[in-house]
């Protein structure tokens, strides 16, 4: 598939040892499988893109009837979550229709990741709900002495001028359940047959959230001297280009 992304369910965390042994903290992502609802097109919507579904048991009376419609069109399943990903190969196009090999009811499965060695997390964080500045932004607090109140912000310094909040002014109020974006996750594993992908580190939101994942638009560079086994000792090196004793 020649799509950028996949949408994906958290599964949990746990952790996978490497062949030098070393160990990593990983997430478990089930990765699809989705299906392609709609093509966007350069010459009717302006834009090139693919909208996908996450393929999920949803009952038929769950589906409005404008949705409805909308899978039968692309003569898909109902779908659940619906996300648009970018097209990595734009070409002329015709009105419902891809040149590039992809089209609307095309599957997509995790092997889209086969090649790719890091990818890009969106999700949405757990929700805190109504937090104070002590938790929602770290702050220290007051004295803790009887006769205080010291998880509480405090002055925040509008006198009489300027008689008014700042924009942006850290104050209590709602916390987490925000878009979040995680760049650059290793992947650590992929299971075609139950279409798992093993990235390492943490995904924002909760086990069973709905998460986007694409490929890296920024990968990191592989630096020199961080390559693993052909990686220059450093301690012989600098014996080696000691001068020699006579």
């Amino acid at each position: 598939m020649s799509v950028s992304g996949i949408l994906g369910k958290k599964i949990g965390m746990t952790q996978m040892f490497d062949e030098k042994g070393d160990v990593h903290p990983v997430t478990v992502l089930k990765a699809g499988p989705c299906v392609i609802t709609q093509l966007k097109t350069m010459a009717k919507d302006g834009y090139a893109a693919a909208q996908i579904g996450y393929v999920d048991f949803v009952k038929a009376s769950k589906v409005n009837k404008a949705m409805t419609g909308h899978f039968a069109k692309s003569n898909v399943p109902p779908v659940r979550v619906i996300k648009e990903v970018a097209v990595e190969t734009q070409a002329a196009v015709k009105d419902g229709e891809e040149s590039n090999g992809v089209k609307a009811g095309d599957r997509i499965l995790v092997d889209i990741f086969s090649n790719e060695k890091f990818v890009d997390v969106i999700g949405t964080s757990k929700g805190r709900g109504f937090a104070g500045v002590i938790r929602r932004h770290g702050f220290g607090g007051g004295p803790k002495s009887h006769g205080h109140m010291f998880q509480v912000q405090g002055s925040i310094g509008a006198s009489s001028f300027p008689s008014r909040v700042f924009p942006g002014q850290r104050m209590p109020g709602h916390m987490g359940h925000d878009q979040v974006t995680v760049r650059n996750l290793r992947i650590r594993g992929i299971d075609l047959d139950d279409n798992l992908i093993m990235v390492e580190g943490a995904v924002p939101g909760p086990r069973d959230g709905y998460v986007l994942i694409s490929k890296a638009k920024a990968p990191p560079r592989e630096r020199r001297g961080f390559a693993g086994a052909g990686t220059l000792d450093p301690l012989k090196a600098s014996k080696k280009a000691a001068p020699k004793k006579k």
